[in-house]
C-alpha cells in the first residue's frame, strides 16, 4: 500500500513520550490494517470471538491506543471515503493479492510450514465494512473522536494537520507526505519488536518523524518535484514507469524537471497523469468535523468487548483504569489537554 519512496526520506527516531500533548491524525485504514496482520496466533489465525468474528483490531485499538493516551498523547483516526475512480484497478490487485495469500496459507498450514503461513497469513488481511464500524464503535466509547473523510483519509489528515487541527499525522504508508502532511510519525502503532524475514532474529521497532520540508530540502527538490517522483515510482493511483525505483525516479526529476518532461522525453504516457497530480496538490477535504476527546465509557467498553466478543474483562478493566486516568474532555485547537 502506498508509495514506495521511503528511502529518499530524512527521518528522526522518538519516543512515544515525545509526542506529549500533541494530536495526531491517524490514518484508520492503514492502522486497522496493520492491527490485523500483526495480531494473530503462530498458526497466522487471527484472533476470534466465539462466534467466529475478527476482534484483532478491536485488541490493537484498546490496548495500543491506552498505551499512547497514557503517554500524553491525543489520537484522532481518520477514516476514508470514497476513493478516486484512478484507484479501482488497484483496489482489484489487492482483492487478488489477498484471495491468492489465503489459498498460499492454507497450503503452507497443510504442509506444516508455520512462518510461511503465517506470512501469508498476514497478506490476506482485509478491513471491510464490520471492522470499520466495530472499531467506530470502539473508539467511541473509548473517548478517542474519529473524523470521515470524504475521499482518501490521509489527504483529509494533512490538511488537518496542515489547518492546525492537528501536529502530525500516524502512518506506515508515504502518502501523507504527497498531500503536503508538514509531519508524518510511522511506527506509532506498531512499535516493538519485529521478526526480520526469514531469520530468527528480532529488531527494534522504534516511532520515527518524517519532516517534509527538511527532506525536500536535503534532496534538493520541491514538493511538486517529490509528487512527480512518486508517480515515476508508482502510486495507489498508476503504475510506475518500468525498472524505475526512487532513486532512478529522483535522477530523472533532477534531470528532467518535472515528470511530463521525463514521459516526453521518454516517448512514454500514464493514464489520468494530470488529474492525479492535481488531486495529491488539492484533494477532497471537509471542514465537517469536531475534535472532542472524553472520558471513556467504561460500562460500554466492558459490554461491548466483553459480553460481545468474549475479551476477558479482567485485562479490559485494567486497561480502562489506565485510560481514564489519562484522558479527559476538551476541545482541540483551544486548549489541547483541556
Amino acid at each position: 500500500m502506498g508509495v514506495d519512496i521511503g528511502e529518499l526520506l530524512t527521518r528522526s527516531t522518538i519516543e512515544v513520550s515525545d509526542l506529549s500533548l500533541d494530536i495526531v491524525a491517524i490514518d484508520a485504514f492503514n492502522t486497522l490494517y496493520q492491527f490485523l496482520s500483526i495480531i494473530r496466533q503462530r498458526d497466522g489465525t487471527p484472533l476470534k470471538d466465539s462466534q467466529g468474528n475478527v476482534t484483532s483490531h478491536l485488541s490493537g485499538i484498546l490496548y495500543r491506543m491506552t498505551n499512547i493516551v497514557e503517554a500524553g498523547v491525543k489520537p484522532v483516526f481518520v477514516f476514508d471515503g470514497k476513493p478516486p475512480e484512478w484507484k479501482s484497478s488497484t483496489i482489484q490487485k489487492r482483492t487478488e493479492t489477498r484471495e491468492n495469500a489465503k489459498i498460499k496459507w492454507a497450503e503452507a498450514k497443510e504442509k506444516g510450514l508455520a512462518e510461511e503461513a503465517y506470512k501469508y497469513a498476514q497478506a490476506s488481511s482485509k478491513v471491510d465494512a464490520v471492522i470499520v464500524e466495530d472499531s467506530k464503535k470502539l473508539l467511541t466509547a473509548m473517548g478517542i473522536p474519529y473524523v470521515d473523510a470524504p475521499s482518501e483519509g490521509e489527504a483529509q489528515a494533512a490538511y488537518m494537520v496542515k489547518k492546525g487541527d492537528s501536529d502530525k499525522i500516524a502512518s506506515q504508508d508515504y502518502d501523507s507526505l504527497l498531500f503536503g502532511s508538514p509531519l508524518v510519525v510511522r511506527n506509532l502503532t506498531v512499535s516493538g519488536k519485529r521478526k526480520l524475514p526469514k531469520k530468527n532474529i528480532y529488531v527494534d521497532v522504534k516511532p520515527e518523524t518524517i519532516n517534509l520540508k527538511e527532506s525536500l530540502d536535503v534532496l534538493e527538490i520541491s514538493h511538486s518535484q517529490l509528487i512527480d517522483i512518486a508517480l515515476c515510482v508508482g502510486t495507489d493511483y498508476n503504475e510506475g514507469l518500468e525498472g524505475v525505483g526512487p532513486k532512478t525516479a529522483l535522477k530523472l526529476i533532477k534531470e528532467y524537471g518535472t515528470i511530463e518532461k521525463v514521459l516526453k522525453a521518454k516517448s512514454i504516457k500514464i493514464p489520468h497523469i494530470e488529474e492525479i497530480k492535481e488531486f495529491f496538490k488539492s484533494p477532497t477535504v471537509t471542514d465537517d468535523y469536531s475534535l472532542k476527546w472524553k472520558k471513556p465509557d467504561s460500562q460500554a467498553v466492558v459490554s461491548f468487548l466483553c459480553a460481545e466478543h468474549d475479551f476477558s474483562e479482567d485485562r479490559v478493566t485494567k486497561a480502562l483504569e489506565r485510560l481514564e486516568a489519562s484522558s479527559g474532555s476538551g476541545q482541540s485547537t483551544l486548549d489541547k489537554w483541556f
